[in-house]
């Protein structure tokens, strides 16, 4: 769902950088008093495991598009909504300026439809009443099943509100060949199937923790008697995940559009519908300020598209995945350190 800067005019490009930056500042506001400092390796972790698991399209069954997992759920249910929202945008910042992967002057726009709906929106009004509330029981098995449903219904919700935005921006910024019914039909839908999955990576990623280092997870229950692993193991396991799906399992994406690229696009050349149909080589609003975004999303982004220039080389997939998830966990460690958040607090002496 990376929008690219064709789809919006500046000034409504200009309005999501301004509330999304307003989410930021009340994020770091927020994690600047928070003391939880096993939270700086799990946010560098999960952030690099988020990045990878982007990297992998999944194909959606006789549509000809395909997905891949947003991530806000997954890291608001694991670090806190604060947390999860600034993760995000490390991630898309990264994705943007060195992988060329969604518009420099679409950012603001990409960080509010794929991170605060998902870490704003899923948390508060989906996984902690979900977590707090009674359903399924008080034993482990309930929490498992409360995990699940808040996991499933929250990334289905949380895209369909972003697929939507997508469709609201582009109409306000006056793109005449999106009619606003044909996109909405065709946007919701494929996101829907998108979020199915999504929800289900995500409640085996969450479960997996609550097994073994179930006060990781926000809001839950624990109890002394829960079986534990080390924060290490769960660390290691998580870091060596995202290499492996990043370095390896990236490999073998689809090929197919992504839900947005094939709303507007189509996928004609396999067989399926045209959609919207649009030239993918000339669309939408052409700007002086996209112009410059653009160039400077050409000098800065060293593998675009998640290869080696000019190369089809799949080892240019593997470095990819393999450098931009660390890159992803080393800016998180360092923003956390530059904030001064989930350092331990010092005692002022009497």
């Amino acid at each position: 769902m990376h929008m690219a800067d064709a789809l919006l005019a500046p000034a409504v490009a200009a309005t999501m950088y301004v509330a999304s930056g307003t989410g930021a500042g009340f994020s770091i506001n927020k994690l600047r008093k928070d003391d939880e400092p096993q939270k700086l390796p799990v946010m560098a972790v999960t952030s690099a495991l988020v990045f990878a698991g982007q990297m992998i399209n999944y194909t959606i069954p006789g549509t000809g598009s395909s997905g891949h997992m947003c991530g806000g759920m997954l890291l608001s249910a694991l670090l806190g909504p604060q947390a999860g929202f600034l993760s995000m945008i490390v991630i898309l910042a990264i994705q943007c300026l060195f992988f060329a992967d969604g518009g420099l002057m679409a950012l603001g726009a990409n960080v509010w439809n794929m991170a605060f709906y998902g870490c704003f929106i899923g948390y508060y009004l989906i996984w902690r009443p979900f977590m707090r509330s009674k359903i399924f029981g008080d034993n482990r098995n309930g929490q498992r099943w409360r995990i699940i449903l808040a996991s499933i219904i929250g990334c289905v919700v949380t895209l369909q509100m972003g697929a939507f935005s997508v469709v609201l921006e582009t109409s306000i910024s006056g793109i005449t060949e999106l009619p606003f019914g044909a996109f909405v039909a065709l946007m919701q839908p494929i996101h829907l199937a998108i979020g199915l999955v999504e929800g289900l990576i995500t409640s085996a990623v969450l479960i997996f923790v609550y097994e073994t280092r179930s006060e990781l997870l926000q809001d839950v229950n624990v109890s002394e008697n829960d079986k534990k692993g080390s924060l290490k193991s769960v660390i290691v396991t998580l870091g060596v995940a995202a290499l492996v799906i990043g370095g390896g399992l990236s490999l073998f994406a689809s090929s197919n559009p992504d839900g947005l690229e094939w709303a507007l696009f189509g996928n004609a050349e396999e067989g399926y519908a045209e959609n919207m149909g649009l030239d993918e080589d000339n669309f939408g609003i052409e700007s002086s300020v996209a112009e410059k975004a653009g160039a400077i999303q050409e000098t800065t982004s060293f593998l675009p598209d998640y290869a080696f220039p000019d190369s089809e080389a799949a080892v240019g997939t593997t470095v990819s995945g393999i450098v931009g998830s660390a890159i992803v966990a080393g800016v998180a460690v360092l923003i956390c350190f530059a904030g001064g958040f989930f350092r331990k607090k010092k005692k002022a002496e009497a």
